[in-house]
């Protein structure tokens, strides 16, 4: 089986666990998810399966939508309500205007730390590891891009906000930036990725949708690749440049520059770059 299904994460579960449910039903070895979601978020989950694995990071690299639910005034060690309360302030709310004063700061291209509760690496060794041993090790700020940030909700005290952002950015983290910023406390009570890239949480199939159409032989949660990625289709010709290309060579084509669905006679090859009318592959299918 190969393909990109597009999966409507529950709340409670890991990404992992996903996987592990996946290779349950579908009898599929070669599965990966393109972005971790905590065990508390629920939304969009994409996972490649079979061959569609090695276009993991590039699914990844894809910018994001959540709807995020905060509450003022304490401070987890995980920076959501999974976490247990380390610190509380004096300060418990804040007004509408002070929240869009303090979130307009965060808009655009903008360094955060990853928090602790992460799996990120730090000498080999995940920071939630280290976290859950009562160790603290300073982490590098990275660069993020925040596209937009919109208060769905907030009576002083709980909200809700609506943000598009870059590849590794930490939801928990703006929050817990944000509180800070408006002089008090402030902890990720929910969590939902409405959207990643053109993979939508209105188009997204349940775990439970999954199995059933599996079992009716019915395959339409499944994706094609050349479906998943809508870039413009290309076609080359048979003989040496089919064989340059297969080969992994670069060859001359006329075409803006930009990502490609290559073909050669209606039959989908891979998907490559075309840079200053030079045609190269980057996967092969």
């Amino acid at each position: 089986m190969e393909g990109i299904i597009n999966i409507n994460k529950p709340s409670g579960i890991t990404s992992f666990d996903v996987i592990r449910v996946l290779r349950r039903v579908l009898k599929e070895k070669r599965i990966g998810h393109t972005g971790t979601l905590d065990p508390l978020a629920e939304g969009v989950l994409v996972v490649c399966l079979g061959r569609a694995t090695r276009l993991v990071q590039d699914i990844e690299g894809y910018s994001k939508i959540y709807t995020a639910g905060f509450e003022l005034g304490y401070r987890t060690d995980t920076y959501d309500i999974e976490g247990k309360t380390i610190e509380e302030s004096e300060k418990k709310s804040a007004t509408r205007d002070e929240l869009d004063i303090v979130l307009k700061k965060f808009i655009g291209d903008i360094k955060q730390i990853p928090p602790m509760y992460s799996a990120l690496k730090v000498d080999g060794q995940k920071l939630y590891d280290l976290a859950r041993k009562g160790i603290e090790v300073e982490r590098k700020a990275r660069d993020i891009h925040i596209d937009f940030i919109e208060v769905l909700e907030f009576d002083g005290v709980k909200g809700k906000i609506r943000c598009g952002v870059s590849k590794g950015t930490y939801i928990r983290s703006l929050i817990d930036d944000m509180g800070r910023e408006l002089g008090t406390l402030a902890t990720m009570n929910s969590l939902v990725r409405e959207k990643v890239g053109d993979s939508s949480i209105d188009k997204a199939f349940t775990l439970e949708d999954i199995e059933r159409l599996h079992n009716e032989g019915n395959s339409s949660f499944l994706q094609s690749v050349e479906e998943f990625f809508t870039y413009p289709q290309l076609e080359i010709e048979e003989g040496k440049n089919l064989t340059l290309f297969l080969n992994g060579n670069t060859i001359r084509h006329q075409s803006p520059n930009g990502r490609y669905r290559v073909y050669c006679q209606n039959k989908f090859l891979g998907l490559a770059n075309v840079n200053n009318n030079l045609l190269k592959g980057y996967k092969y299918f």
